[in-house]
């Protein structure tokens, strides 16, 4: 149900003529209080359109490493990394990554072997996963800095995989999507380089998928299609402390621990904080995001009882919807 009310009349078409970095939103779904106060589309798209929301990808692949641990199939995210994986074979030479924990690649804090990342090495390869553990590691060893990688972090699908005995997307519908009222998703038929780029680049509505490599491994970083209304309803169950509709769905323990800021970050990354693949706003009251390229967003505000979702088509060189949010949404609920 769109939520027409004339105080957001000036928002819609604010966001339909914008020429700037309001130009690619195609849905916003925004609820206050458990309620859903305003929901609006543009270019086209309506209530259940999906779009790649990017790096929202990596806070959902957070949420689903709580609910392992909740369920005994993971033990603390003070495990090593190799004991998910007791078949890979450690390159000659190589000691850093035995001491890699899942912590270090929650917090952006594992170190990898390359300068920038090797997308065209990975992303061709047989085995994403694999491909990203053999760039883990390194001869600095684990120094706590943070480097922020999509790539490394497909190394959690493999663990909640190995260590559930189920696939990601089986995972995902069951204990994540299905009882947050998300379509159960399929994976995305991409086998193609024509077929990938046409999944990051098209404009048209994704359907109800999620991006997996050769081994239908989905992808950790990015590739998860979701719609606005889906983001907020991911983010109303963080706001309820891991409950939505009265179900439990994920630990208040896990909430707290991915809202947490574990490392603070300078003006490149807007002088926020970061939690367990979430974006700290602001650590006294718990604000808090899953951010991903073309701004596509959920935004949880704990102290007003708010929740924004906002998916869009990819456009560079937008980061994030925090301050878009805070000036023209927030003051309007």
């Amino acid at each position: 149900m769109i939520v027409k009310k004339p105080k957001f009349e000036q928002l819609h078409r604010y966001v339909e003529l914008s020429s700037g970095n309001e130009q690619n939103i195609c849905e916003i779904t925004a609820i206050k209080n458990g309620e859903v106060i305003y929901e609006d589309y543009w270019h086209g798209y309506q209530h259940g359109d999906t779009l790649n929301t990017m790096s929202v990808t990596k806070s959902v692949m957070a949420l689903l490493t709580g609910i392992a641990i909740d369920k005994g199939h993971i033990k603390s995210v003070d495990q090593r990394v190799l004991e998910f994986f007791p078949d890979y074979k450690v390159k000659r030479g190589e000691k850093t990554i035995y001491n890699v924990t899942l912590r270090h690649l929650l917090t952006m804090t594992a170190p990898y072997k390359y300068r920038s990342e090797p997308w065209t090495r990975v992303c061709t390869s047989d085995d994403w996963t694999k491909a990203a553990l053999d760039i883990l590691g390194g001869r600095n060893g684990i120094t706590g800095e943070f480097k922020y990688a999509t790539l490394g972090i497909q190394i959690l699908s493999g663990v909640i995989i190995n260590a559930s005995g189920m696939k990601m997307i089986d995972f995902a519908n069951t204990y994540l999507f299905e009882p947050l009222g998300i379509p159960s998703h399929k994976n995305a038929d991409c086998s193609t380089k024509e077929e990938q780029f046409d999944f990051l680049m098209s404009k048209e509505p994704k359907g109800n998928v999620w991006f997996a490599d050769p081994k239908r491994a989905n992808t950790a970083g990015w590739g998860l299609a979701l719609s606005a209304n889906d983001l907020a309803s991911i983010g109303l169950m963080c706001l309820q402390k891991g409950i939505y509709n009265g179900k439990r769905i994920v630990s208040a323990e896990w909430i707290d621990a991915v809202s947490t800021p574990y490392i603070s970050l300078d003006e490149k990354f807007g002088n926020m904080s970061y939690g367990f693949l979430w974006w700290i706003i602001n650590a006294n009251k718990r604000n808090y995001a899953a951010i991903g390229d073309g701004g596509n967003i959920i935004y949880v505000n704990t102290e007003k009882g708010i929740c924004v979702g906002i998916a869009g088509t990819f456009k560079p060189r937008i980061f994030d919807r925090v301050q878009f949010i805070q000036k023209y949404i927030e003051p309007l609920l």
